[in-house]
């Protein structure tokens, strides 16, 4: 038996759990701050729902497939999204707009590569009920007001599914979704290997046609009408109101089985994949109660792993040299005043885990520090020690 951890899978530590947790805490802050609600959702879902319509899709064909006791075909879920359709069955009746964040860990059966993985955590933020440009709008503010306040410089890239489909009719293109997974892969692969995959659904004349209009800007396909123009214009318009300064992307085609409109991601030229990825998908919501429910969110997942962000630790520890009633007594003031802290009694030890642990201070309780009322308190990145009493040494603390 290997006592190893399964492969694709991960344990996190501090500092980087600090850290994750941190930006974690930051994200769902401003979820709340733009007007979204927490929904739950079970991490298993039955086969046949999991499964849906098109299993061609990347995150549908790697789902993680099991069985219960009962023999029931089960799968473990590997995106929020495709749980809407059970959610509005069973609630038929939930107030729209719906705006909900959700929080928690996707799991996918794909190939194993450098900080990409089987387990992962996803927090997405959906708007349900809206098809007005300004739900999308609110989508990509609150992107764009995460990534500043961690510090993120990226790229907003966006596109819009009516309009490549537009494109591909236009020049009398059949294979749709065969030609859409080929554009897909332009920003890995080049454009080169790209035409000469294309052949495989497009005759020559069809691809140069097609590149063409991929160098056109949104200003030609609204004059000209293409389908799907109107509304990223019109989307471009509103982010100008927020300070947000898109890039038109007419190659950007996301997942394949239920965009229907506007799609987009935030980039960072220093990190592989994307920060956030989302989009508009008005055909999938009300799918078993037929009833048309339109729905745009964004997802977030890498970018938890990447800020360069101070993550809050442990303040202090506090050492007890034979003073334990004292030193639980000053250890509860401290909580109290939401100053992390604990006690340790060797202080050779306990200044090696502070220094290891980057934790900033060190507090000194022994018969000195209990006559006089004070207590010593060690700066560990400085050295410098002072000696306190207790309503100064909290004041210090919260600096």
């Amino acid at each position: 038996m290997a006592i190893e951890t399964v492969k694709g899978f991960r344990d996190v530590f501090p500092p980087e759990s600090l850290k994750r947790r941190k930006v974690r805490e930051i994200i769902e802050k401003n979820f709340k701050l733009f007007g979204f609600t927490p929904v739950e959702t079970p991490s298993i879902e039955y086969e046949e729902l999991a499964k849906g319509d098109n299993e061609k899709d990347e995150a549908v064909s790697e789902r993680f497939k099991l069985k219960d006791r009962g023999d029931r075909e089960l799968s473990l879920r590997y995106e929020f999204t495709f749980q809407l359709k059970r959610i509005f069955k069973e609630n038929p009746n939930i107030k729209l707009p719906l705006r909900r964040y959700q929080i928690g860990n996707m799991f996918r059966d794909e190939p194993v590569e450098k900080d990409r993985y089987r387990e992962f955590m996803q927090l997405d933020a959906d708007i349900i009920g809206d098809s007005s440009m300004k739900a999308d709008a609110e989508c990509l503010a609150l992107a764009d007001k995460i990534c500043k306040e961690l510090g993120i410089n990226y790229k907003l890239k966006i596109n819009n599914r009516k309009l490549l489909n537009s494109m591909l009719k236009k020049i009398e293109i059949t294979d749709t979704e065969k030609v859409l997974r080929e554009l897909d892969k332009v920003e890995k692969f080049g454009e080169d290997e790209v035409k000469k995959n294309l052949t495989k659904f497009a005759d020559k004349v069809q691809i140069v046609e097609l590149f063409k209009l991929l160098q056109k800007n949104i200003d030609y396909f609204v004059k000209e009408k293409f389908e799907g123009a109107e509304e990223l214009n019109e989307l471009f318009k509103i982010l100008k109101q927020y300070d947000i300064k898109p890039i038109f992307s007419p190659s950007l085609v996301r997942g394949f089985s239920y965009y229907t409109g506007n799609i987009f991601e935030g980039y960072n030229e220093k990190i592989k994949g994307s920060l956030f990825g989302g989009g508009r998908y008005d055909n999938l919501v009300g799918k078993y109660i037929k009833r048309d429910i339109p729905a745009v969110g964004n997802s977030y997942g890498r970018i938890l792993d990447y800020p360069d962000i101070q993550a809050e630790n442990t303040k202090a520890i506090l050492i007890s040299i034979k003073q334990d009633k004292k030193t639980i007594e000053l250890m509860k003031t401290l909580r109290e005043s939401q100053i992390s802290c604990f006690m340790m009694d060797k202080p050779g030890k306990a200044m090696e885990y502070a220094n290891s642990s980057s934790i900033p201070y060190v507090i000194f309780i022994g018969d000195e520090e209990a006559k006089k009322g004070k207590f010593k308190l060690r700066d560990m990145k400085t050295g410098k020690e002072k000696m306190l009493v207790e309503k100064s040494l909290i004041k210090e603390m919260k600096r």
